[in-house]
């Protein structure tokens, strides 16, 4: 049995602790408008020209079908109740019905832009060489029947191994504005990205903010004689109060915020695993509580010194806590295949032993 206990001399010597991580972050590497979201907007639409892979003989195809066809003029029978009779339309296996969508980009878009569009089939086996009738596109709440849209395209099929999923490239024309509303009575709301989101972030946001003045302090030129004010509301969200010489000039002032730097921005500790690619990304301060974990033919002692792994730093002497990272490199060094690396983090996360967060994919 290999054991990490016996190359303890080889880890003290491989390991080191580095100063803290951080980082010239601007407020837009980290930070985006509250009110400037991604939308998406989707209909049901047909497909025609396909080879026998249709789903023509369901009905609610059949009755699409058979609508479509009495709106460009062609001739379908009805009952005495005016109602579409489904026999002439009962079997077309070269249509499909689908369901379509696009996403307006988080600027919004205006009317005559192109945009791509995702074609999904509901019931047919394949969407290949198929072709995407004039599909009215709804917004984000179906609810509301406007036609922001309209689709229309042959379809590309981007993964073959998956036929019944398809794209339109520029197949979307807006047939309306749609206008992201960033501004609410004077004032505009940072959203702090998630990877970056904590009460120490907004505070050094806000105070970043606070003290960028006419003498350019934080960077840029300032914002004339008055200071702009910023508060932090919680984690994620820092509001800011637009000057008033800047009220009619929003977009000059969101410009000069948004360059605004955050100097000594602590990077989070954070673990990333992708299982399927075999990769680890550790976070040069993610440290691990004393533990003991047999993993397979590995035993691991992580504890105090000196019997023990831990982490080292050559000018202070020994770290009370062991670095996973050093973990990590020990590990590699002896050889241990990733799979049981990544076997091990997740014994230490669901042990409550790693000091970090840990996202696994």
């Amino acid at each position: 049995m290999r054991k990490i206990t016996a190359a303890l001399l080889f880890l003290f010597a491989w390991t080191y602790i580095s100063n803290a991580c951080f980082a010239q972050h601007r407020i837009a590497d980290i930070c985006r408008l509250k009110g400037q979201e991604e939308n998406t907007i989707h209909g049901l639409g047909l497909v025609v020209g396909l080879k026998g892979t249709g789903d023509g003989k369901m009905l609610p195809t059949a009755r699409s079908l058979a609508r479509m066809m009495q709106q460009l003029g062609g001739q379908v029978g009805a009952d005495q109740r005016g109602n579409f009779t489904l026999d002439d339309v009962d079997d077309a296996a070269n249509v499909a019905l689908v369901m379509v969508t696009a996403t307006i980009p988080a600027g919004g878009a205006r009317r005559g832009d192109k945009l791509h569009c995702q074609i999904a089939a509901i019931n047919a086996k394949s969407l290949v060489g198929g072709v995407l009738m004039l599909t009215p596109l709804l917004g984000p709440r179906p609810d509301v029947p406007e036609v922001f849209a309209l689709a229309q395209g042959q379809i590309a099929i981007p993964d073959k191994t998956i036929p019944t999923f398809g794209m339109v490239s520029f197949g979307v024309k807006m047939e309306a504005d749609v206008n992201t509303q960033f501004i609410e009575n004077g004032k505009l709301t940072l959203l702090i990205d998630s990877d970056h989101a904590s009460f120490s972030t907004a505070a050094r946001i806000e105070e970043a903010i606070n003290n960028f003045n006419s003498n350019g302090q934080g960077g840029g030129g300032g914002y004339s004689e008055q200071v702009v004010m910023a508060d932090a509301k919680d984690s994620s969200q820092v509001e800011v109060t637009i000057p008033k010489q800047y009220l009619q000039a929003p977009v000059k002032f969101i410009d000069l915020l948004m360059e605004i730097e955050l100097p000594l921005l602590r990077a989070t500790n954070r673990v990333v695993i992708n299982e399927r690619e075999n990769v680890i990304i550790i976070g040069e301060d993610v440290q691990i509580a004393p533990v003991a974990i047999s993993h397979q033919n590995i035993s691991i002692n992580a504890g105090q010194p000196p019997r023990s792994f831990t982490g080292f730093d050559p000018e202070n002497g020994q770290n009370p806590n062991p670095k996973l990272k050093n973990l990590v490199d020990a590990l590699n060094a002896l050889g241990v295949p990733n799979e049981d690396v990544i076997a091990i983090i997740r014994a230490l996360k669901r042990r409550g032993a790693i000091y970090g967060e840990v996202i696994i994919n």
